[in-house]
């Protein structure tokens, strides 16, 4: 790729065309696909797939042994934890040919998935949503809420800086760490500026 303004081990194997933005860390044994495109400051582990058409937007990280398929996007600061699994067909036959029912799933800014959990797909994932590791989702996750088992339900909700919020009776609460407000009404979270 001419000026290359990113990181690429040896091991890794990119396929044109494709974006990768500046500041990107891509790493051993990885393979970025055609028609990806990678935003500014990513960082792609070992041995991560990244299949045609993808996009990730600034600042995703991407653990180890994971696989990003067509028909999956992830908006800015997304985590995708080691061995984390996308689907994108909801009924693959190997003898059937799909690859014209992809089912698309976003990941929303901020984002976070645990350790081997699995996101089946068409289930959007909200902004700053923690879906905890070994967590099967099965429908859309909601902003800030924290999901967790399989298949996964929500039992909280976390804010921006991955900390668990407990909301007063009316409805208020603050992050420890970073001392933000957020205000829970009608089941939603919304962070007050």
């Amino acid at each position: 790729m001419e000026n290359k303004n990113f990181f690429a081990h040896e091991t890794a194997v990119i396929d044109e065309p494709c974006t990768i933005g500046k500041g990107t860390k891509i790493w051993h044994f990885s393979h970025i696909m055609s028609n990806c495109s990678l935003g500014e400051n990513c960082n792609i582990g070992q041995n991560v797939v990244v299949s045609p058409d993808v996009h990730l937007g600034n600042n995703v990280k991407v653990q180890n042994n994971v696989s990003i398929y067509t028909g999956v996007n992830c908006e800015d600061d997304v985590f995708l934890g080691p061995s984390m699994v996308f689907t994108n067909v909801m009924n693959p036959r190997s003898a059937v040919n799909r690859k014209s029912e992809y089912m698309k799933t976003t990941v929303r800014k901020g984002a976070s998935i645990g350790a081997n959990a699995t996101i089946v797909c068409g289930n959007d994932i909200g902004k700053y949503a923690f879906i905890g590791a070994g967590a099967v989702v099965v429908k859309e996750v909601k902003p800030y809420a924290l999901v967790v088992g399989n298949p996964s339900k929500q039992i909280g909700w976390m804010s921006e800086y991955g900390h668990r919020l407990n909301f007063d009776d009316k409805g208020f609460a603050t992050c420890p760490e970073s001392r933000e407000k957020y205000q829970l009404k009608n089941d939603l979270v919304h962070k007050i500026n």
